[in-house]
């Protein structure tokens, strides 16, 4: 472990961010809202010996919305996303995903950018933005470009990003379905998930995402297709749920085992599928 502090850098502007990072490359670990990134300095899994801080640069903290797409700046907090009227009236399942999240003290700092970056696999908010198509926009001093939320993540705190690269948005189109995030927790009600599960339809295609349970959301496009534009029942839930417990290697934690957690896949699946049949 270094016995010096790590070097900072405070950009206030995009501009100056990009040239910082471009120019350090992954040598220089960035801080948006710092809430996991406080973690694993404090349990001693990371030592950077230089931050690259986003908190001044103004031109990342924004929600808007239009032309069926919300776009949410990475230096967005949880706390505003959860709460912006226009989200929780035209993505309520992404406002409500946001709203479970820890807690509001956690809500109020961590961001946008910083919960896809981290790729943290018991994070909420990945598997709902896989849900519904969200893509990331990464930028560098060589230009910008767009990547599918369920190609991002690549395994434990593993992402396409290149290192000159910085998240700078989400672009998230609204669906013509309803769309539902459930969160399983097996201990407090502040806990990370044992197993989340977000489900969306868009023109009659199904979008069934398991989070928590491995490496990177899980999704399966052919066991979403066995819906095939049919009106969700009881029978055909339970179906959906069962292949996926099959169909998923979850992994063991403390909050379940592998096992544990198998069963929970099926039910929470199903459940879900019901909820949007609900709607």
């Amino acid at each position: 472990m270094p016995t010096t502090a790590p070097e900072w850098h405070e950009p206030r502007s995009l501009e100056e961010a990009l040239a910082l990072r471009a120019e350090h490359g992954d040598e220089a670990t960035v801080v948006a809202g710092g809430s996991f990134l406080g973690i694993v300095i404090n349990q001693k899994l990371l030592a950077p010996t230089r931050l690259l801080a986003l908190r001044r640069v103004d031109e990342l903290d924004y929600i808007e919305a239009g032309d069926g797409m919300l776009r949410l700046g990475a230096m967005a907090t949880h706390r505003s996303v959860e709460r912006h009227g226009v989200v929780r009236e035209s993505w309520p399942a992404l406002a409500f995903t946001f709203s479970v999240v820890a807690s509001p003290r956690v809500r109020n700092q961590a961001t946008v950018g910083g919960v896809v970056a981290d790729a943290d696999y018991a994070s909420d908010p990945p598997s709902m933005l896989t849900a519904l198509r969200a893509r990331v926009v990464a930028r560098s001093v060589r230009g910008e470009r767009e990547i599918p939320m369920e190609e991002f993540i690549l395994g434990h705190y593993a992402t396409t990003l290149k290192e000159d690269e910085l998240v700078t948005e989400l672009r998230i189109p609204q669906s013509s379905g309803p769309s539902v995030y459930r969160k399983f927790r097996s201990r407090s009600s502040e806990d990370r998930p044992c197993v989340s599960v977000a489900v969306a339809r868009d023109n009659g295609d199904l979008k069934v995402v398991a989070g928590a349970v491995a490496d990177r959301p899980q999704y399966y496009p052919e066991l979403c297709a066995i819906a095939d534009g049919d009106r969700i029942t009881t029978e055909l839930a339970t179906e959906i749920g069962r292949r996926y417990a099959e169909a998923i290697e979850p992994l063991s934690d403390s909050r379940g085992s592998r096992r544990y957690r198998k069963r929970v896949i099926a039910v929470e699946v199903r459940r879900a599928l019901e909820e949007l049949r609900d709607d």
